[in-house]
């Protein structure tokens, strides 16, 4: 009995060594090819149509505001300032009633000037990989600047270019490290799903119909 025990010990061991090399290898991975399609400097960014806003609650839990959001708010409005895009898809959650986050999107963003028919909503981005892959499906784009933070960008734009997207990242500015530590520590687990929903062919939910970007 105590064999048995201690080879069930062995193997358990064996599998959480293989899962921690796994997700060490796959956050590499993900940073080292994105690395060059990714930047703060809106100079580096190509000048592409269309650009994907992924996102995040407009506040905390707390009821104060998230800095994440307004940070990739502003991302987005210096980048259509700046004359690099045209329009704006703005991607996230909307899965209850009081929780919509592409409307909080487009209701901010014109608040500070972008008009509303340069901004599409997608209220089925559910996860970055939906988000990603209806930019290219439902509204029909296949070449897309991504603005989130950095760390989410990484795994943005190496799951775009792994569905065909000619992607490139611009990062918004990040949160302390303090203040992001849980967010940074969920990020590391993310990409290390992102590549085993590759492995294992995981679709995104394609629903609702095609949307036309002039």
């Amino acid at each position: 009995m105590k064999k048995i025990i201690k080879n069930i010990f062995k193997i358990f061991l064996l599998l959480m060594v293989a899962g921690i090399i796994f997700i060490a290898w796959a956050n590499y991975s993900i940073k080292k090819n994105s690395e060059a399609y990714i930047s703060y400097n809106i100079a580096d960014i190509p000048e592409t149509k269309t650009a994907l806003l992924l996102g995040t609650s407009k506040n905390l839990n707390s009821g104060l505001p998230n800095a994440y959001f307004y940070n990739r708010i502003q991302a987005a409005i210096d980048l259509y300032r700046s004359g690099k895009i045209k329009y704006i898809i703005v991607s996230g959650d909307n899965s209850t009633k009081d929780y919509n986050e592409p409307e909080d999107m487009l209701l901010t963003l014109m608040k500070y000037g972008i008009p509303q028919d340069s901004i599409f909503l997608d209220h089925a981005g559910f996860r970055t990989l939906d988000s990603v892959v209806r930019a290219k499906e439902v509204f029909g784009q296949i070449r897309l600047i991504i603005i989130s933070q950095k760390f989410h960008n990484e795994r943005a734009v190496f799951l775009a270019k792994e569905n065909g997207i000619d992607a490139f990242g611009y990062n918004a500015k990040d949160v302390s490290k303090y203040a992001g530590f849980k967010t940074n520590v969920r990020e590391y687990l993310a990409k290390a799903k992102a590549y085993y929903d590759l492995l294992l062919g995981v679709e995104p939910k394609l629903g609702g119909d095609k949307i036309l970007i002039p």
